[in-house]
């Protein structure tokens, strides 16, 4: 075992070509008294990523790595260790070696640590054999196992310590809070809600029980029940650290919880509301860093790219993002003004509410009760000499006309509108009073956009396409083409999806596109012309995906079920 202690994480990485010596050297700069480990450093700033980390480590050391979302772990293992030990070392035992029953092999994300091993000797009298796996892997493992099990035994003691009422208040506004069963519930949920990748936490209460729901991937899947009698700990709990009324419970309230998971700052937004057997909560979660994505992340085909940076380059005009709610018309919209926040430019953005915070950009919140809505904010922000505006959503004619003027006046302006299609987000426009004359000279741009869910690569099966789906894809009767359709596998949690990516449909608005505008023409005019011009709509973006094998029949459907 000596020769482990001889060789360090920073040297496995410089040897392996994972990374540099001066990013070696930054990574341990950043390192110094932030209390993190050098792994964690590096992955936080972006310099490598946990996988790279586990290939290294694996090479370096001749170590087996494993995948525990794709390993059968028997119950005779499980109960070896405490899981408060585990979640300390971030471990997880998964098997006994095949030379002999007294090793233990134990997947581990820094395999130098040499406490957790000899922690686990001490309780097991085992030796341990050490295999690398990712952090995020093996937090999803201890959840799996221990999670279900950790929350149950807390709301037993709960159960238990309740006998009045008077009690429970102080349970949820006691100061020992980290201990409360209550408390490591609502703690635990929304750990394992970002560990899964979820968007939004539904906690619902029906007659007989509380249903606890997570939306991943644009879909809810049901992941908990528990007694309706928790509701009202649950919904308190959560009302104190979203800073609201915990008296007021006929009337919704929204609030914002900060909650830090794997050393990632979460930006929680409460909304509650009462229904007939209590109060419903739903909770938005939103990493910091998680909307300013890099632009060739987005999904993006190159033809698209080229007319999305040909319609950032326009000094002045509106650009417009379309689509319905979480279409990812926020994302799009923070990429394009981080590529454009540069030095020589004033960003002033307004938004209801602010959803993450930009360096060097000038942020406003929208607050009615002070009375700064869109339409105020926005005529102060034009006093202060901006070059970029971004409003969050035009919801009336006065935002509208103000930002059309913004644009005429030589502002470049950024917005977003809840319309199906890039050509009748202009009749929109018309419909809110704005003259057709003005909407030509101002728009510049229209991006309407949807998200898809990806099939895992892992599991996801090929299929023959039928005539019904020759049809649909709209290619030739005869074709002979592959598409392919969920199945479900451990590594995607059964679901057949992993992750989304968007589909766009980018109208650049050219001269001839102008004229017909101005002519009050139709959607369908402006369509066709568009078209004309190159444009691909949704369905053909979508119907792209479809050929590539990257999403399913289903979800091209369902994005472009009305174009």
């Amino acid at each position: 075992m000596n020769y482990r202690k001889k060789i360090r994480l920073g040297d496995a990485l410089v040897n392996s070509g994972v990374i540099t010596q001066e990013q070696l050297t930054k990574g341990l700069e950043l390192q110094k008294g932030s209390g993190r480990k050098l792994g964690e450093t590096l992955v936080d700033e972006g310099i490598t990523t946990e996988e790279n980390i586990v290939k290294a480590l694996s090479t370096q050391l001749e170590l087996d790595t494993v995948d525990l979302q794709n390993t059968n772990i028997s119950e005779e293992v499980l109960d070896l260790i405490p899981a408060n030990v585990l979640k300390k070392h971030k471990i997880f035992p998964f098997d006994y070696s095949a030379e002999g029953a007294n090793i233990l092999r134990v997947a581990m994300a820094d395999p130098l640590d040499m406490t957790a091993m000899d922690d686990i000797t001490i309780i097991t009298n085992l030796q341990v054999e050490p295999v690398v796996a990712t952090t995020r892997s093996i937090m999803l493992a201890l959840d799996k196992y221990y999670g279900q099990a950790e929350v149950n035994s807390a709301l037993e003691e709960y159960t238990r310590e309740k006998e009045s009422q008077f009690e429970e208040q102080n349970d949820i506004y006691s100061e020992d809070v980290n201990n409360s069963p209550i408390v490591q519930l609502v703690k635990n949920m929304i750990d394992q809600a970002v560990r899964q990748r979820a968007s939004d936490i539904h906690i619902e209460p029906m007659e007989r029980q509380v249903r606890i729901r997570y939306r991943i991937d644009g879909a809810l899947y049901e992941k908990a029940d528990y007694n309706i009698r928790l509701l009202p700990a649950i919904v308190a709990r959560i009302k104190i650290i979203g800073g609201m009324d915990i008296s007021e419970k006929r009337k919704p309230q929204d609030g914002r919880i900060t909650q830090i998971v794997d050393r990632h700052e979460f930006d929680i937004r409460v909304s509650i509301l009462p229904t007939v057997y209590g109060e419903k909560v739903v909770m938005r979660l939103t990493s910091k860093n998680a909307l300013t994505k890099e632009k060739s992340q987005l999904g993006l085909k190159p033809a698209d790219m080229k007319k999305f940076d040909h319609i950032l380059q326009n000094p002045h005009g509106i650009l417009l993002v379309t689509g319905p709610t979480g279409s990812g018309k926020s994302t799009t919209l923070y990429t394009a003004l981080s590529e454009l926040n540069k030095e020589d430019v004033n960003i002033i953005t307004v938004e209801d509410p602010v959803e993450a915070n930009i360096d060097g950009i000038n942020q406003v919140q929208v607050n009615n009760k002070a009375n700064l809505t869109f339409a105020s904010a926005l005529r102060s922000i034009l006093r202060q000499d901006p070059d970029i505006i971004m409003i969050g959503e035009i919801r009336d004619q006065e935002t509208a006309s103000i930002a059309v003027q913004a644009s005429i006046t030589g502002h470049l302006v950024v917005s977003t509108l809840h319309t199906n299609s890039a050509a009748s987000t202009i009749t929109r426009l018309e419909d809110m009073g704005i003259e057709p004359y003005l909407i030509a000279d101002s728009t510049v741009g229209v991006i309407a956009q949807r998200l898809v869910r990806r099939l895992c690569p892992n599991c996801k099966k090929p299929k023959k396409a039928n005539a019904d789906d020759l049809e649909l894809l709209n290619q030739p009767a005869d074709a002979d083409i592959t598409i392919y359709e969920p199945c479900g596998c451990p590594k995607c949690d059964g679901t057949g999806f992993r992750g989304r990516i968007g589909v766009y449909e980018i109208m650049e608005v050219t001269q001839p596109l102008k004229n017909i505008i101005s002519k009050n023409g139709s959607a369908e005019d402006i369509k066709n012309k568009a078209l004309e011009e190159g444009m691909n709509t949704l369905r053909m973006s979508a119907t792209e995906y479809v050929l590539e094998g990257i999403t399913s029949m289903e979800e091209m459907i369902k994005v472009s079920f009305d174009l």
